[in-house]
């Protein structure tokens, strides 16, 4: 934390700290698996309350070195609602606000221009049915074409529309997108995408013919998802862990 910093832990509600310190480990994790670009994607995640006010990244600061208290708190239209020495892209909320305020269950929404998850995007197929991973997104993902820098207010409701219920948007030409529960599910979600996009590239990097899944297979998907994670989250299942490499590998999220 640097010398800026205040840690907020004694100063913000129980529920408040424990968000921020997921999204702010969210956030290293994004680049420690290599998907940010430099400063210029975002996490948000609602504060626990009946406010609707969300948690962001401090425009400027680079994932690695983002804290639970660095987090800037800001409404729906992007302005911050608590004292912050750091500013916020004006561009960066437009595309989380849209789907925070149409979707009550996305707690958490992720954003990344990943160099695999851009060129997927960019391929008239979209994403194919070439891997396990793939067909996990595949279950719930919807297409969105591009319209420029998020800038747009107009661009908010089709935006919306094309994610619909999904927990997965591929944003054509521009990146990914994930939604969940909590930090934990949105990541895990964003993983399995960003393993697709990669294995696709790949794939098709061979040169060989490809070979899809068959779609009974991937019609039964859901239901062998929730047998193999018991019945919980694979956010839940898999954060943990997440967070002891996180420690080993990049602590101090949690200042």
């Amino acid at each position: 934390m640097s010398s800026t910093d205040i840690s907020l832990k004694h100063a913000v509600s129980p529920a408040e700290w424990e968000a921020r310190v997921n999204l702010a480990a969210a956030y290293r994790l994004v680049a420690l698996f290599g998907w940010d670009d430099l400063v210029f994607t975002h996490i948000s995640a609602r504060v626990p309350g009946p406010e609707h006010h969300f948690l962001i990244n401090p425009y400027g600061m680079m994932f690695d070195e983002i804290t639970a208290s660095s987090l800037v708190k800001i409404d729906l239209d992007g302005r911050k609602v608590s004292d912050s020495p750091y500013e916020v892209n004006p561009a960066g909320f437009n595309i989380h606000s849209a789907v925070h305020a149409a979707r009550e269950d996305a707690l958490c929404v992720m954003h990344t221009h990943s160099v695999n998850g851009v060129a997927v995007s960019a391929q008239e197929a979209g994403l194919l049915p070439l891997s396990q991973q793939s067909l996990v997104v595949l279950a719930s993902l919807g297409y969105h074409n591009y319209e420029g820098i998020a800038l747009n207010e107009g661009e908010k409701p089709r935006l919306v529309r094309d994610l619909g219920s999904n927990a997965y948007l591929m944003l054509r030409n521009h990146g990914l997108l994930t939604v969940g529960a909590t930090p934990a599910d949105a990541f895990v979600a964003m993983y399995f995408f960003e393993a697709s996009c990669m294995i696709q590239v790949r794939a098709q990097a061979g040169g060989d013919k490809l070979l899809p899944i068959a779609q009974p297979i991937l019609d039964g998907i859901r239901n062998q998802v929730t047998a193999a994670t018991r019945g919980v989250s694979a956010g839940q299942l898999v954060w943990p862990g997440l967070l002891r490499r996180l420690d080993r590998k990049n602590p101090g999220y949690a200042d």
